[in-house]
This record gives structure tokens, sequence and C-alpha cells, in this order.
């Protein structure tokens, strides 16, 4: 009976994908937006001066490179500023190889330097973004200037255990056939503190782009694709210098957890903002980049 009635409301709710086409034409600045390697086709957006430092981003789970919208027009006047959604995120392609591993991810981000002819980079990540961005970091220090961790993924939590990977959920297998807006605008507000941020804009933008055709199965391949293994190790390899970046609100990812990235890393700073959330950058993302701006600015 509690089968049959999964399967009922499943059905009441099912949500279609919506076509790569009706996206692009509301989400894609430009055609030259698009880059191909080594499979995939990313969407990258490539801001600033060419010949300026570079500042690579990486967006968290379900989010886009829209995310950093606000930094990244605040930061293109003095530097080159490149951001991508993730392979299976946002406009991005899914990956051929069903290869959605750290691992996968920093071989393609390397090709994605190698292909824009950048050999050095600032590199900010936010929560699985920054465990891709530390990640990254450790295995190829001399490609990394700077590095900013914006409330990190990658030490193991209560059901969340090294070794093993996330326990198998209905509810997100689900994901896959139904995905009603207000369910996703409802797993999205412990991400912030302030309601008000949650504009129906935004939640349209990260509702619509996890429809794009593919996008549910790759984040779902991407959770069960991960495994954690304890980061200590290779945080202690990096040696770029790391700003650890946390809301002090954050509900998904605690302040608390800035400590053991801060016992582990020797090169770093801590900042810690007042009344913010899980993603600072776009919940005040002008007093979220003032301590960006000063850790960039040091020489």
């Amino acid at each position: 009976m509690v089968m049959l009635l999964l399967l009922l409301t499943t059905f009441a709710l099912w949500t279609p994908d919506i076509e790569r086409t009706q996206l692009e034409a509301k989400y894609l600045a430009a055609a030259t937006d698009k880059i191909s390697m080594r499979g995939v086709t990313l969407h990258m957006r490539d801001s600033g001066p060419r010949n300026a430092p570079a500042v690579l981003m990486l967006h968290g789970f379900g989010a886009s490179l829209h995310t950093w919208e606000p930094w990244a027009q605040a930061l293109s006047s003095d530097f080159r500023v490149v951001r991508i959604d993730l392979p299976g995120s946002g406009l991005s392609s899914v990956d051929p190889s069903d290869n959605y591993s750290d691992e996968r991810t920093v071989e393609l981000l390397l090709a994605l330097l190698d292909q824009l002819q950048i050999e050095r980079t600032h590199l900010i990540g936010n929560s699985i973004g920054g465990r891709i961005a530390w990640t990254f970091a450790a295995l190829q220090p001399a490609r990394i200037d700077k590095l900013v961790l914006i409330a990190p993924d990658g030490f193991a939590s209560p059901g969340f255990e090294y070794g093993k990977p996330p326990p198998a959920s209905l509810a997100v297998e689900l994901m896959r056939f139904t995905l009603p807006k207000p369910l996703l605008r409802w797993s999205l507000a412990p991400a912030y503190t302030d309601p008000s941020v949650m504009t129906d804009e935004l939640v349209t933008r990260y509702h619509e782009l996890m429809l794009a055709p593919g996008t549910r199965d790759a984040m779902i391949k991407r959770m069960q694709q991960t495994v954690l293994q304890d980061p200590l190790p290779l945080l202690a390899r990096i040696k770029s210098p790391t700003l650890l970046l946390w809301g002090r609100n954050d509900n998904l990812i605690p302040a608390a957890n800035a400590v053991d990235y801060a016992n582990a890393i020797a090169n770093h700073r801590t900042v810690i903002l007042e009344n913010l959330g899980h993603l600072p950058h776009e919940e005040a993302p002008v007093r979220a980049l003032e301590p960006v701006r000063s850790f960039f600015a040091v020489r």
C-alpha cells in the first residue's frame, strides 16, 4: 500500500525535463560560452582582461555559475574571471563517461585551464565545489596561486562515513521523476539566513536548470559516486595561501568545521561572517567579497 501511494504521488507530481534549447535561450549569454573537452561540453563565462590574474570559481551541489554573478561583475575589472557549470549541472552537458568523481572533475578542470592557456589561477569553491577546489590545489599545486574555500565539503559527518558511498535514499531516486518547485524551495531554505534572498527568480533559476535533460540523473550519480576519504593527507599537501570563509549560521556545513581545515592547512586565514548561511556570496555578496578582495591583495 505504501509503495502504491508513493507511485501515485510520483505520478501526480511528475516533473518533466525542459528542452535544452529553451534553457539556453534564457540562461546562455553567448554561444561562445560553451567549450568542449574530453567529451564534455562545459558552460562557462570568461570575463575581465585576458592578461590579468585569473580567478576560477566552482559552485556547489545543485547550483550553477550564476551563483557567482555579483562577485564576477565586481572582480572582472581587476581579474580574468572564469566560472563554469560543473559537468551535469546548469547548462553543461552530462559526462558520457558517467564518471562524476572528484578525480574526473579535477582532470576536466586541468584540461580547461590548458585550453584557456591559464598557467596559474586563484581558485574559489563553495560546498562540493570547495571540496573539488582543495582537491585540485593539493594535486596540482603549481597551477594555484591562492585558494578560497567557502564552507567546503570533505570531512565525514553523521551518516556519511569515510570509505562508504552515501546511503541510498528513495526520495533522492524519485527526484529523477518528480521535482516540484515548492519542494525545491523548501530544500533550499536551510542554505540562507535571510529568507527574503530566496526570490522567485532565484528559485526558478535553480529549478529550471535542474530540469535540463540528464541533469537530475547526473546529480544523483555525483552523490552516489562520492566516497569520502580522510582529507588530512591531501589537505596537508596544499601549499597555496588559503582563505576559509564561512557563514556563522551555516545549517548545512557548520562553521565549527573551519577548525578542522585550519588545523590541516599550513598557510591559512579564517573569516566567519556573522548572520549569514551556507551561500554568503549569494546572501550578502558585497560584504562576503570584502575579505576575499583583501586576501587577494596580500602579496
